[in-house]
Order: structure tokens, then sequence, then C-alpha cells
């Protein structure tokens, strides 16, 4: 109640000093028009036409006296030239653009950040970020309304490329002091400050004055680390890469003992990194997070000396380890088994997006603070991932089945959208006992199979939909979802050859995963993509792009070969 409080003066504060503001502007502008040579001439041509008489007789020596008063410069009078005058809200408008902050709202979380060039990369697809600088915090933290602060411990960090490095230390003062205002400022109008304490900075950062402090960075970001568009022929030597914190004492004597015998230290920037994790066939890492990252670029990590959530996903040597003959044997072994085989990465992408993955992280993180009223909250993290699940079950039988597989994926459906006829099917009746919540529409008898998808596509409200033909496994939801949001693809399926082939494209790709292709049979897509009721194999002529994932995740070989798009509930 006391930061509302709070909140609410300082609105009423900024409201007031506005009205003043245009106040003075209001009175500036008058007294310049009072001024004017334009309006002294209209008052002397008034009063000559009111007194036609004497006034027509004194109207040219009052021209002439007003022409010399005019044409007098700045410096024979010693006058100054008045400045401009620049009302309050045209400097908070002027500082927003110079700022770079966002438009208008768009459903995502806002957040003020103090971040690291790639922790601003790793956010900005799952969060609106208004970017802080020392020079600017103040005028731009007071003309945006955010919910939360952000601050990374990587953009504080000594040697830091960004405009914040040492921030924190003595030596940075005014750094500090600028970062302390805005935390101040956030306090009095209730937004929560988040620090995600992601690398070595100066011990001082983390007490200015967080309302939580975050042991860990903000995730595996996978939009950027994903095996689409890996290259086939990985190299076969591993490649060490450096740790983001520093390794322990164990592991430093581990990886130096191996000599000529170790794997080669990979110099890349953050920038190239998801580009070498793609071409390489295995790597060594000191951290959970660069095996994350790792594993899900399709490459094979070999774990040494810090453990985590990766060491159930990566192979591990135990922190204990003294004996360098057997991270030899381990690395060599991780050598021979090449990278990660398709099922594999399916595996390591789906724990990963369920369990690692950036919106995953932050909405853990923002989830233990307090957000202000009104605020979108930390679920709106996770809005993008919402999907409705699209069939039309033709019986008990099938409904049942639909319940079933729905109610055991290790995703949530956000919703089901049956036909308005199947709404009182026992399947459709078990969801709702379920808590799903289930919405119906009209569905056109006949006609194409894509204008039946559509129909129940327009009645949903999530984001993405998925066409559900028959039960596919738990893991469902989560390989569509997290294969969307790896490649940014508008539609993912099992790749087709438009208007039919003779098999021998799908044979070339049948071993590939993740790649984009001109033709799928759509199992997710985006919502609005689906209710435009165009017919799939014209999907890419829109310009969609369209994603497929190989034999693991296709119904069987039920279905046909040259299939664009089928009915509802069809096979």
């Amino acid at each position: 109640m006391k930061r509302r409080e709070q909140s609410q003066t300082e609105q009423l504060r900024r409201a007031l000093g506005e009205r003043e503001a245009q106040l003075q502007e209001a009175q500036a502008r008058l007294a310049a028009l009072e001024a004017s040579t334009s309006l002294q001439v209209g008052r002397a041509l008034t009063s000559a036409a009111k007194r036609p008489g004497r006034g027509l007789v004194r109207l040219p020596r009052d021209l002439f006296r007003l022409w010399r008063r005019s044409g007098r410069t700045t410096q024979a009078t010693g006058r100054r030239k008045p400045d401009p005058v620049r009302s309050y809200e045209t400097e908070r408008e002027e500082a927003r653009l110079l700022s770079g902050a966002p438009g208008a709202p768009d459903g995502r979380l806002s957040v003020a950040g103090v971040l690291s060039a790639e922790a601003a990369e790793a956010l900005r697809p799952y969060v609106r970020v208004v970017p802080l600088l020392p020079h600017d915090a103040q005028p731009v933290f007071e003309s945006v309304d955010v919910d939360a602060v952000l601050v990374t411990a990587s953009a504080a960090a000594p040697g830091a490329a960004g405009p914040w490095a040492h921030t924190g230390d003595p030596a940075a003062a005014d750094r500090t002091r600028a970062l302390a205002w805005v935390l101040e400022a956030a306090a009095a109008r209730g937004v929560p400050t988040v620090l995600l304490d992601d690398a070595p900075a100066p011990p001082a950062l983390a007490r200015l004055g967080f309302d939580l402090v975050h042991d860990g960075g903000a995730g595996v970001p996978l939009h950027r680390f994903n095996p689409i568009a890996a290259d086939p022929e990985r190299s076969a030597e591993p490649v060490r890469l450096a740790a983001s914190r520093p390794s322990g004492a164990a592991a430093r004597r581990l990886l130096g003992a191996l000599g000529d015998d170790g794997p080669r230290t990979a110099e890349a920037s953050w920038e190239d990194l998801p580009d070498l994790l793609r071409s390489s066939a295995s790597v060594v890492v000191e951290d959970s997070a660069a095996a994350d990252r790792a594993l899900a670029c399709g490459a094979r990590a070999l774990l040494v000396g810090r453990g985590g959530d990766a060491q159930d996903r990566a192979a591990a040597v135990p922190p204990g380890a003294a004996d360098p003959a057997a991270v030899l044997q381990e690395l060599e072994r991780v050598r021979r088994a090449g990278p990660l085989s398709p099922e594999e990465v399916r595996a390591v992408l789906r724990s990963v997006f369920l369990t690692d993955a950036v919106p995953v992280r932050l909405a853990e993180v923002f989830g233990r603070v307090d957000f202000a009223p009104g605020s979108a909250g930390a679920s709106a993290v996770l809005a993008g991932r919402r999907a409705a699940v699209l069939a039309a079950p033709a019986d008990d039988t099938e409904a049942l089945a639909l319940a079933d597989d729905l109610l055991n994926q290790d995703l949530a459906p956000a919703e089901a959208v049956v036909p308005a006829e199947a709404a009182h099917l026992a399947g459709v009746e078990r969801l709702r006992s379920f808590g799903v919540p289930v919405r119906t529409a009209p569905v056109p008898s006949g006609g194409p199979g894509h204008l039946r998808w559509a129909a129940l596509a327009r009645a949903a409200s999530a984001p993405w939909s998925v066409l559900w033909r028959e039960p596919r496994g738990a893991g469902l939801l989560a390989d569509l979802l997290c294969a969307a949001e790896c490649s940014g693809a508008d539609a993912v399926g099992a790749a087709t050859v438009p208007g039919g082939g003779d098999g021998a494209w799908e044979a070339a790709t049948a071993d590939q995963d993740y790649v984009f292709v001109g033709g799928i049979r759509p199992d997710l897509a985006r919502t609005e993509l689906a209710g435009r009721g165009i017919d799939p194999g014209l999907w890419n002529r829109h310009g969609a792009r369209l994603l497929a994932l190989g034999p693991g995740l296709a119904a069987g070989e039920a279905a046909e070969a040259g299939l664009a798009g089928g009915a509802p509930g069809a096979s």
C-alpha cells in the first residue's frame, strides 16, 4: 500500500509539473504575440479605419516607426535573442525518441533493462526491452511505464563492452549513482527490480537494493541456439568452450594436465557461438549453461567440473575426479559417439524447452516478485507458447482418445476447439471436467478440409493452433512449439511435395530434422494463418515460413505423401 501511495503521489507531482509547464508556455506565447509586429500593424490599421480623418494622416508615420523598430538587429539593440519555447511534453517526447523506447504496448511484459548485448538479444523476442544508459537513465525511466527493472551482472562486469561496465565499483561512481536512482524510482512506483547474477561483478552491485537477486542467467535462448541450418558435415574434433564464470581449480588442473591431447579452445564471440556449435560434433564445457547451449545445437557435450541440471543431458566428469586418463577416456568416447542423433536432439530440445529456456526462466524469476496492480505479470512471458488444439472427433471413441492425449501432454494445451455438434461427446466433457477450456464453432459439413480447419481456428484465442488428427505421444505439443520457437516459423509439420510426387524428395530428406521447405502437412500453425482459409499447399506463396520435422514426429506412414492438409479428424 505504501508503494502504491508513493506511486500515486509521484504521478500527481508529475501532472502538476506538466500543467505548470503548459501555463508558462501559454504565457510566453501570449507575450510574444503582444509584442509581434504583425499585431501592432493590425492595431494601427484598425485605429486608422475607425478615425479616417486623423488616422489616415498618422498611419504612414506609425507604419514607418514599426518598420524601423522591426529592422533593428540583435547586435544593435544589445538584446539576446530569446530561446524557443519548449513544453514539458515536447522534452519528454524527445527523450523517448532518443532512447529508442518501444511504442505502443503489445501485451508482452515491459522491462527496463541494464543488459549486456548478449542478454538483450536473448530477451528481445520474449519481453519488451527498454534499454537504459547511464547518461539518459533518468529521463528515459520517467518517460515510460514498465512492469519491471532487470539488470544483468554481465553488463556491469569489469571489462564488459557495454556502457555500464564496472557499475558498483568505486571508480565508476557516476554509473552506480545512475543505477541507484533507477532502483529508488522503481521502488517509489511499485516496480519490482531484479538482478540476474550471471557473471562476476563488483560486490557493491548486489547491495544497491534489488528486490530479488537470482543466482544464474536468463536461460537458453532457443531462437539462437538450435539445430536449424546445422552443418551436415560437422567437425569431428572436440572443442573447448571458455567458461562464463571462473571454473574450479580441479577442473582447471584436469584440463591443463591433458596437454596436447586435450581439445583446442575455441575463440568465438557470443554472436558467432551458435554457428560454432552447429558445426562441431562435440564440445568440452565447464558449466551447465554452456552444455545446454551445445546440446540444443546438436553437439555432444562433455561437462567437466561444474554440475547442474545439464548433467542429466550431457556426459559429465565429476568435480572430484583427479585422473587425466579418465578425462581422456571419456573424451574419446564422446568423440566416437559423434553428434546427437535426430531422436536425441528432439529429446534434448524438449527438455530444455520445458525447463531451461528463456521464457521459463524469466517466468520463474518474475514469479518471485510482486508486480504493481495493472502490470502484465510473470505469466505474460509464456503467453507466446499458448496453443489451441483443433479437433473434430466423430464419436465418443475418438473424443476419449483426444482427451487422453491432451491430458497426458508434457505441455498442457491452452484450450480445445471442437465443432458444435461434438460438444456433448464424453471425451469433450472429460476435458471440461479437468479444467481444459473448450470452445465450439460451427463447421461446414462439406468442402475442402482446410476450410473446416479454418472454421475451428477462427474460434480459438491462443496464438498457435495444433491440428489434431490422432494421438501422437506426450511430447507432441512441446516438440511442435519448441520447433516454432527455435525457428520463428509460421507453421510446422511433415514435409510434403505440393501436388504429389514420386517420393524421391522425401527419401532424400528422410533423415533430416528442422529444415525449411516449400510444403508441409501442417501439425502446428499460427492461428491467424490457419484461420485465413488458404490451402496449406499455398501457404509458402503467401509468405509463410514452413518448417519440416522428420519422421520421428510424423504420424506414421498412414499420411499420404502428397497431402497438404486433411479434413478435421482425418488421418
